[in-house]
């Protein structure tokens, strides 16, 4: 059977995503020091000056890795807590919304560890993206919350929502790192601790939602007075 050439397109992705996925498997074997043009054009099996055709520099390259990692872990995540939503009492479909970053982490953790440098280097050319991906994060976490019915109509509210955000995307970096490094071998622990973490916030956004309710439908009764 006669397979259909490719179109120069087709041709032309096809190599860009043989110079992704050999960026991946050396940064994940070596580490961002390991990275060069050459290594990856010779992993993907093309010339070095070929590279140039597909990306920029490394760091265009890099950009490309992480923004595409971080979406397919924004949509997994997004469809896992939406199942949970659905099934508030399912503590297993809560405890999963926290499995699929862990793992995701573990699986290519040099690529947060870039990030995490590059948020906090002024100098780094992946900065800006950096705090702009943790800002996206930030987010969709955030708007997840809101839709499990936790107000967001003022900026009290709004910020309560984004730094529970925050908090919850630092604890799952920090358990992930931690496990990586031997600290905390089970990752289904890692898990509980996260769920457990995230339902105490809820309560509070529960409870000072009501007392703040309260506070205003008091301070329009002293009004009409």
């Amino acid at each position: 059977m006669t397979s259909t050439p490719l179109t120069r397109s087709e041709a032309k992705d096809l190599t860009r995503r043989k110079l992704i996925r050999a960026a991946l498997e050396i940064l994940d074997e070596e580490g961002e020091a390991g990275l060069s043009t050459v290594k990856v054009a010779k992993a993907a099996g093309i010339a070095q000056s070929s590279f140039y055709v597909h990306f920029k520099d490394m760091q265009e390259l890099l950009r490309e890795l992480a923004e595409e990692g971080g979406q397919r872990l924004r949509d997994s995540m997004r469809e896992a807590r939406r199942r949970a939503r659905e099934h508030p009492g399912d503590l297993d479909l809560h405890r999963e919304t926290f499995r699929i970053p862990l793992e995701s982490i573990c699986r290519h953790p040099e690529l947060l560890r870039i990030q995490l440098r590059a948020r906090h280097d002024p100098s780094s050319s992946l900065r800006d993206f950096a705090v702009e991906t943790a800002a996206a994060y930030r987010e969709h976490h955030a708007a997840d919350l809101a839709a499990l019915g936790y107000t967001a109509d003022n900026e009290r509210d709004r910020r309560r929502l984004e730094m529970i955000a925050d908090g919850i995307n630092a604890a799952t970096n920090a358990l992930a790192m931690g496990h990586l490094e031997g600290r905390y071998p089970d990752l289904d622990e890692a898990a509980d601790i996260l769920t457990a973490l995230s339902r105490g916030a809820l309560r509070l956004l529960r409870a000072t939602s009501g007392r703040s309710g309260a506070a205003q439908a008091g301070s329009g009764e002293v009004g009409q007075r």
